[in-house]
């Protein structure tokens, strides 16, 4: 980063960096470790964010931090100790997230040279947002475009990623212009980056699976008819997809899982559609998960583990889960066009790079 003083002002004006534009991509998060008070700062965090569970303060917090909160770190740190990064000490989504980041920036400054700065943020736990947007303006950042990284809209995901964005903002002396981008659920080259790798892994099979569930993070039911567009987004990624496998409505379907709390949410649930496929006679399924930019406890721990014994203990044979893009080439394509598309009227790519 070069440093430079405005020629026109006084000589102890603070040196200025050269004016950069800043890519911050974002995802959910990770707890910093499995142990115990990792685990409850990290759920802390989570639990208590409004656009997450929304019931009353007054209600929830006492419920969070005297019962919640003394039993699930145990439960939720033995699930993260399952799916741990060991050799780097940590979770797989930052392993994923990083090597994301790495393979964008490549891209990136393929385009445009060393005039975009690209990094990555958590929702909850770290690196924060607020720390990241600072170091972006720190770094002569002038302009931000925030990425979240859900192909689906929901208030609990991407609206709560931009709260915490804006927030971050406003902490600023010198605020940069700022842009968000919109979900890219049904963007053509996102479905074919994700049949082109459920397609792969269906090459490998020796059986071909009797159904694929497109299993997506659930919400309560009621954010539906609140408003919410995340169910409409989540059924028309997988009617894209089977219209891109070409495929006929029998061998693919949309369940929802995660379900948190007392209230119904999204249906069907996985944990309990993959053991009635099983009873139904439909013995060997494919799971993947359009929702998930990368795989994280949800799919690693979630899928591959409890709902893969759900299924089994109903008599299923078969269990294959799909992994998530993830760094894959096709993904990291579809992302930096959104991101290209997004950057129109800030910065153009260079001649040297076009």
């Amino acid at each position: 980063m070069s440093l430079t003083r405005p020629a026109h002002t006084q000589t102890d004006h603070p040196a200025l960096p050269t004016p950069r534009v800043g890519v911050l991509l974002a995802n959910l998060g990770t707890p910093d470790n499995y142990d115990y008070w990792s685990m409850r700062r990290y759920l802390g965090e989570f639990l208590s964010d409004r656009r997450v569970i929304d019931y009353s303060p007054w209600l929830w917090q006492p419920l969070l931090q005297l019962v919640i909160l003394t039993k699930r770190p145990f439960t939720s740190g033995a699930a993260y100790k399952s799916i741990w990064n060991e050799d780097a000490g940590e979770s797989p989504l930052m392993t994923i997230t990083k090597a994301q980041t790495a393979k964008i920036n490549a891209v990136l400054e393929e385009r445009y040279g060393d005039t975009v700065m690209v990094d990555f943020c958590m929702r909850y736990g770290n690196p924060s947002t607020r720390s990241k947007v600072a170091e972006m303006t720190a770094a002569g950042c002038q302009k931000i475009l925030f990425f979240p990284l859900y192909p689906q809209y929901a208030g609990a995901t991407s609206a709560t990623a931009n709260d915490a964005f804006f927030a971050a903002l406003g902490k600023e002396k010198w605020q940069p212009a700022a842009r968000t981008v919109e979900p890219y659920f049904d963007r053509p080259d996102y479905i074919d980056a994700l049949a082109t790798s459920i397609e792969n892994a269906y090459a490998k099979m020796d059986v071909r699976p009797d159904k694929l569930l497109c299993s997506y993070h659930g919400v309560p039911e009621r954010y539906l008819k609140e408003g919410d567009p995340y169910h409409c987004q989540c059924q028309k990624t997988t009617r894209l997809l089977k219209e891109r496998l070409g495929w006929d409505d029998s061998e693919i379907m949309t369940s929802f899982q995660s379900k948190f709390g007392p209230e119904e949410w999204l249906k069907p649930y996985t944990v309990e559609e993959v053991a009635r496929q099983a009873k139904a006679g439909n013995t060997k399924i494919a799971v993947c998960a359009p929702a998930f930019s990368a795989d994280c406890i949800e799919t690693l721990e979630e899928i591959n583990e409890e709902i893969r014994e759900s299924f089994e203990h109903a008599g299923g044979k078969d269990f294959h889960y799909i992994p998530c893009l993830n760094d894959d080439d096709l993904h990291i394509k579809a992302l930096s066009n959104v991101i290209e598309e997004n950057l129109h009227g800030w910065i153009s790519p260079s001649a040297a790079h076009r």
